[in-house]
């Protein structure tokens, strides 16, 4: 009787063409790609939300953590005709005039004049140019990264390498206050800066502090301490020159009095300097508001960073889970049609006669749907029943309760059915029990008339598996007593095979050799692509016709 039976691949494609490819979405390319970003980020919306604000949150916490910063800027304008040279062409005095200027420029950097603003303030017992700030100074970030630079060094002193720190590089056996000042100098010239603004001959002259008041006046008093050296210079060559006027040496002491005094108090000369190499054009005031942190550009910025890193979470889960999530993505990674999704609707035990709620009733749907693809796959067999065989790679996949609602559906359309199961919930165990199994059949080779078949609601029912354990262990699914029940069972109408799932049992690919159709059943989010290939691989081997793969509990 099985002699003319066609091989696995053969019998397979009459059923439904294998030998055809999924067709590629024509809609491929950048606009695909958006797509599946945004299905990506609406799947797993709640990480993204989660990791966003989380982000933003932390973000907004370190900004508030920090000191607040206060910048204040001095503004000079070089004037270009101190520099021109009497004789030279208008481009020879341009180009000498903007060398100059950047050599003012050094000179305003010079380390002479930075000295001489700093001591001029007395700066050197500033407590926020300490090595170590005060609390009021030094915010929580700031805190955490002096003490990891603490323990950073204490490695590199214990690998016998030369510390991170200024103040660690500094002469022990020097006058401690002495290396105070040092250290006070040294914050001191890191925030202060000098720049040209563009290739014009304005100069601003910038310092940043946690105090309020200090930037403005030492921005002001570097402006101060320029004018004085350049006044003091020309003071210094009129008395060694000819220019012996009194007058004009009274200006210029004059001049240069009111410059030292603005330098050693912060702020601009009283008096006009005619006689300075620049013209004070903006003078630092003190600023109303802090200009740093920002915390609202940092915290959206953590923000940003946290849905960066949720996406790429997102991404290399993607990437690297190969569990069953879609119908598309399955039929293109195993090559076999998705024939339906069915939605997870709880603890459905099957298709009941008052479907009452929307969930019910699109699982109804989706039960018929696949019913309907069945057919159509098996039309070329509808002059005799069908044997219709349903097997998953875990217990996990929900096969019983697929089984038991097809039948239901075929039963509650007019049509005999006859189920074969393996794993039917308790409940409906006990209202449709049967003291015979197929099992019984493969061992002493019953026929149909001596089994003891069940009823559920007009479904006639059959154990595979035998209470018996030892029965079980024996039992040869392909001896042809088996065969024998189905063909009686298909005499009478439709046949529906619950197979017990690969992960247990081997015996449901040797049932599975008996049917017209068999669908490999994957739970959504649970089995793996993989697991999907190997049942399919499986059945191929074994010779069952596989026409279809379903996803099963499918949240929406």
């Amino acid at each position: 009787m099985t002699i003319n039976r066609p091989g696995p691949l053969e019998g397979a494609s009459r059923l439904w063409r294998t030998d055809r490819t999924p067709m590629g979405d024509a809609g491929e390319g950048p606009l695909a790609l958006l797509r599946l970003v945004i299905a990506l980020a609406w799947r797993n919306k709640v990480r993204l939300i989660a990791c966003t604000a989380a982000g933003f949150l932390l973000a907004f916490l370190y900004a508030n953590s920090l000191p607040r910063v206060y910048n204040a800027t001095a503004t000079l304008l070089l004037e270009p005709r101190q520099f021109a040279y009497i004789g030279r062409d208008i481009n020879a005095q341009q180009n000498l005039d903007l060398n100059n200027a950047e050599s003012e420029l050094q000179i305003i950097r010079s380390e002479r004049l930075l000295s001489a603003v700093f001591d001029s303030l007395v700066l050197q017992g500033d407590a926020e140019l300490g090595p170590r700030p005060p609390e009021e100074f030094r915010g929580l970030a700031v805190q955490m990264q002096d003490t990891m630079s603490t323990l950073v060094d204490s490695g590199l002193k214990t690998l016998g390498k030369s510390p991170r720190r200024a103040e660690d590089a500094l002469d022990p056996t020097a006058d401690p206050r002495e290396n105070a000042r040092r250290i006070a100098f040294a914050n001191f010239v890191k925030r202060l800066s000098a720049r040209r603004v563009g290739q014009s001959y304005v100069v601003e002259i910038e310092f940043w502090s946690y105090n309020q008041t200090l930037p403005a006046r030492v921005a002001n008093a570097m402006v101060s301490g320029y004018i004085l050296q350049s006044i003091a210079s020309k003071e210094q060559m009129a008395r060694a020159g000819t220019d012996t006027l009194q007058g004009r040496l009274d200006a210029l002491a004059a001049q240069v009095n009111a410059a030292r005094e603005a330098m050693r108090n912060g702020t601009l000369p009283a008096l006009a300097t005619p006689d300075a190499d620049a013209r004070i054009i903006g003078a630092a005031l003190p600023p109303l508001n802090p200009s740093g942190p920002r915390t609202k550009l940092i915290a959206a910025l953590g923000g940003l960073v946290g849905f960066l890193i949720s996406m790429s979470t997102i991404a290399i889960n993607v990437a690297f889970d190969r569990r069953v999530r879609n119908a598309k993505e399955l039929s293109q990674e195993t090559g076999i049609p998705c024939l339906a999704t069915v939605p997870d609707t709880g603890k459905t035990t099957g298709i009941s006669w008052h479907i009452d709620s929307p969930a019910l009733q699109r699982y109804a749907n989706v039960i018929r749907d696949l019913k309907i693809s069945i057919d159509v796959a098996c039309s070329q067999r509808r002059e005799r029943n069908i044997v219709v065989a349903l097997v998953a790679a875990t217990t996990e996949s929900g096969v019983s309760t697929l089984s038991l609602s097809m039948a239901q559906l075929l039963s509650r359309g007019g049509r005999y059915v006859t189920f074969f199961y393996s794993g039917l919930p308790s409940m409906v165990e006990e209202t449709s029990s049967s003291s015979t199994s197929m099992a019984d059949v493969a061992i002493s080779g019953l026929k149909a008339d001596q089994l003891s078949f069940g009823d559920l609601d007009g479904i006639a029912t059959l154990p595979i598996h035998s209470k018996d354990l030892h029965t079980n262990i024996f039992a040869d699914f392909r001896h042809p007593g088996v065969l024998r029940v189905l063909e009686t069972a298909r005499l009478k109408g439709d046949v529906i095979f619950d197979l017990p799932a690969l992960d247990t049992s081997m015996d449901a690919l040797a049932l599975a050799f008996h049917a017209d159709a068999v669908l490999i059943v994957a739970k959504s989010g649970r089995t793996t692509i993989d697991e999907v290939k190997d049942v399919h691989n499986q059945l191929r081997r074994a010779g069952a016709p596989v026409i279809g793969t379903i996803i099963n509990r499918a949240r929406s």
